[in-house]
Order: C-alpha cells, then sequence, then structure tokens
C-alpha cells in the first residue's frame, strides 16, 4: 500500500514502533524516515530555530527508542503519542534556554542582534548601524576575546551551547557561563549607554 508522506499510516507506523520496542534498529530507522519531516517542523514552528528544533528531534528520538514499548495503540495513534513527546521536548528546550539567559529584552534588542548579524556588513558598515547597535558594538568590544567569541557563535552564529563548546573544544558548562556572563555584562554596559570605552 502507497502512502505520502502527507498521510502517514497508522499500522505501518505501530508496526515499526513494536520493532523499535524490540530494538529493532531498520525499524526504528523507517519509522525515522516516515515521520521525522512532521515532527521536525512542529519543533521548528515551536523553536523557530533550526539547530534547536534538530536538537529537540534528536532528543524526542532517542525518548522514542526507549520508550517504544510503552506505547499503546489502544490510547492515542503513533504519531499523536510521538507529536506529544517532540512538544514536550522542544518546550523543555524553550525553558531551558530561557533559564540560562534571563536578559531584558529591552537592552538586547533582536533589531541589534539582526543588524550584526547581517552577513554582507564589513567594518565599514558599523558606521551605518543604529546607535544602539553601535553600543552594542562598542560594549562586545570590551569583552574578553573568548567570551565575545563564545557570544558571537552563540547568537550571530545561531550555534547552539552543545555546538559553541565543541567548536571553542570547552566543556558545555564553561561555555553557559561564559555567556551567563557575557550577556550580564553587555546588559550592564547597554543600561549605561554603551560608554564601556
Amino acid at each position: 500500500m502507497v502512502h505520502s508522506s502527507n498521510s502517514l499510516n497508522p499500522l505501518q507506523l505501530n508496526t515499526w514502533l513494536r520493532g523499535a520496542a524490540q530494538k529493532d534498529a531498520l525499524a526504528f530507522r523507517q519509522l525515522y524516515d516516515a515521520s521525522s519531516p512532521r515532527l521536525y517542523g512542529l519543533a521548528l514552528r515551536i523553536l523557530r530555530r533550526r539547530e534547536l528544533a534538530e536538537e529537540a528531534l534528536q532528543e524526542s528520538f532517542v525518548s522514542i527508542w526507549h520508550h517504544a514499548g510503552d506505547y499503546q495503540a489502544g490510547l492515542s495513534a503513533p504519531m499523536t503519542w510521538m507529536t506529544t513527546i517532540v512538544r514536550n521536548k522542544s518546550f523543555d528546550l524553550l525553558r531551558r534556554l530561557q533559564a540560562e539567559v534571563e536578559i531584558d529584552g529591552e537592552d538586547f534588542d533582536e533589531r541589534v542582534l539582526a543588524s550584526l548579524r547581517d552577513p554582507s556588513a564589513n567594518p565599514a558598515d558599523a558606521l551605518e548601524l543604529s546607535s544602539e547597535a553601535k553600543a552594542l558594538a562598542i560594549c562586545m568590544a570590551a569583552l574578553e576575546e573568548k567570551h565575545r567569541n563564545a557570544i558571537g557563535l552563540a547568537f550571530f552564529h545561531d550555534l547552539s551551547h552543545s555546538d559553541v563548546a565543541r567548536k571553542l573544544a570547552l566543556p558545555i558548562g564553561t561555555v553557559k557561563t561564559w555567556i551567563r556572563r557575557s550577556l550580564a555584562r553587555l546588559q550592564a554596559c547597554l543600561t549605561a549607554g554603551g560608554r564601556a570605552a
């Protein structure tokens, strides 16, 4: 029976889930291939960033692999069960990120970040940036180089904390601490109107 990815066959998904419960790697791979595009779309709608959605999807499938034996067909369709896991993992990730980066939105304006993220910008273009962006550039320059690198990778290159840790060959705890402290320093500097220099 042919089925499109738009109408995933619950019986087939159920079969693959039962296989995954028996630790059948091929069944799990087929389950992943069939359902991951839709589940990734859900994670992306919640998290808004590709690498975060990928992280949530990965965590979700690890959970699906470990808990496939808990799935009860009588209670929900396979996609409903997996969607619930992805939604929960996505919201968990969102809460973790919000706890790590407690910062006043007014001071750390998304528009400022967007202006500095512009890949076509060069140093001469910095003169054209808004006064807010100039203040942020001055405050960024006041940070230690290693902290500036961590912040830059996390915010201007949209990398997750684990990706930043891998790139800088540092423990994730160190990266999280640096980013948290740097954000606090940036916030203080911006509140003072960028007068760090």
